[in-house]
């Protein structure tokens, strides 16, 4: 029978051994004392007996540290060992009360509330769940492993993007810092100073630096899906890419090259994105999916895209990725294909025209003057290009208006070019008639 006479007879006795260790002072005596009651409580099955007893010891008059982390730690190994959740639940709700607002037990805390949350999570609870997790401000834990660390700050943004809580999760992910997964662990291994903390060694269950960067990334991924910022998808895909082990294996590296060069495509234009499209195609990979290098060096290439063309080549590859860009977002992403393109060849025709009517544009993007005057307008707005649309005579003008000094600038300058010509072609001339004469003497 749970807390029958004997075993309070026991407890008792060992209460009272407690008592005389903890005004004595001796922490050793208090730590096996505290813990030999959680024992025997385990030992015959009195899980609320148990949870009584730690409430207990730990308010007791003048207790020590040590002791009550002892019991913690203690107790922990016990909730894998329990019969029931009910049972699990309670004792890990016994042991986050008393060790809140401990210092000393702060680690185990954290640990005790991922743990209540996993189980809320099977539940199906995932906003109760991110809320236990959001309590926990590890950052500050001066103990904690970064590894392990970095693993809990990841589980709390996952937990707010399964919630769909996209402003916390950007909060709690700016808490990483990404040069964080570049530093080698083994360098920077220090022998502590004195009065340093000491750094615990992370749980067996925390994954390397290096699968954190993954997961780290695959969460960013899911964030910036929710806004469509392509050229951030690719960037974080650009960083897995870059992980040695998918860089070794073909099976991983050769599906995540594909998802950069739909995502560079997709981009709006802009230097990053420039960037990074030089960068990809100079990779040695890219020849093992020629269709994709294909793709970049049209979009690099200053010429007019064909829409209807590059669509029909690259359709069947598009359909192919749906499942990546999410069921929703494939008919999104083929709308900002098409857009991409657009830009692209208004920006050729920019750099080649500097006067242009626009119905001679629409032909050239294949659409009606109207949705050729629209994207064109819109570029403007974003700053892509620089244009004015003449709309009674119908005639596009690319070139920025400069002002006085400008002109007046060029013009010195072509002054200058023209007298060091003049200077250079009378010093031949002056060189070509001496040479002459000193012929004609001899």
């Amino acid at each position: 029978m749970e807390g029958g006479g004997n075993l309070d007879e026991q407890i008792e006795q060992f209460l009272n051994v407690e008592k005389k260790m903890r005004t004595a002072g001796d922490v050793a005596g208090t730590k096996k004392a505290a813990t030999d009651i959680l024992e025997l409580c385990f030992k015959a099955g009195a899980w609320k007996t148990l949870n009584d007893q730690i409430v207990v010891l730990s308010k007791r008059r003048g207790q020590l540290k040590q002791a009550v982390t002892a019991m913690v730690q203690q107790a922990m190994q016990y909730i894998d060992q329990t019969p029931d959740l009910e049972t699990r639940i309670e004792l890990i709700k016994t042991l986050n009360n008393i060790s809140a607002g401990k210092i000393y037990v702060e680690i185990e805390r954290a640990r005790l509330i991922k743990r209540l949350a996993k189980i809320k999570e099977e539940q199906g609870l995932i906003a109760e769940a991110a809320d236990l997790m959001q309590e926990i401000a590890v950052e500050t834990f001066g103990a904690m492993a970064k590894t392990e660390k970095i693993a809990f700050i990841l589980e709390q943004v996952r937990l707010c993007l399964d919630r769909q809580d996209y402003v916390r999760a950007q909060i709690l992910s700016r808490k990483i810092s990404p040069r964080v997964f570049d530093i080698d662990p083994a360098k920077e291994k220090k022998k502590p100073k004195e009065g340093d903390n000491i750094v615990e060694e992370a749980p067996a269950d925390i994954p390397s630096l290096l699968e954190l960067k993954r997961i780290y990334y695959e969460l960013m991924i899911r964030y910036y899906f929710h806004n469509n910022d392509y050229l951030e998808i690719c960037r974080c895909y650009k960083a897995i890419y870059d992980i040695p082990s998918v860089r070794e294996n073909p099976a991983q590296w050769i599906p995540v090259l594909r998802k950069i060069c739909w995502y560079l495509v997709l981009a709006p234009y802009d230097p990053m994105q420039s960037s990074l499209l030089n960068s990809t195609l100079e990779d040695k990979n890219l020849t093992e999916i020629p269709y994709f290098k294909l793709l970049l060096k049209q979009v690099v290439t200053m010429e007019v895209i064909q829409w209807t063309s590059l669509w029909n080549t690259y359709k069947a590859e598009f359909e192919s990725e749906k499942s990546l860009l999410g069921g929703s977002l494939g008919d999104k992403a083929a709308e900002d294909l098409r857009q991409r393109i657009i830009e692209h060849n208004i920006l050729v025709v920019s750099k080649y025209y500097s006067r242009i009517t626009l119905k001679r544009l629409a032909e050239l993007l294949c659409l009606s003057v109207q949705e050729a005057e629209k994207h064109l307008s819109d570029m403007v707005v974003s700053k892509a290009l620089v244009a004015k649309i003449d709309r009674p005579i119908g005639i596009v003008c690319f070139q920025t208006a400069k002002d006085s000094n400008n002109v007046l600038n060029s013009w010195a300058t072509n002054l200058e070019k023209l007298l060091d010509l003049v200077e250079k072609s009378c010093h031949q001339i002056h060189k070509e008639t001496m040479v002459h004469k000193a012929a004609l003497k001899v």
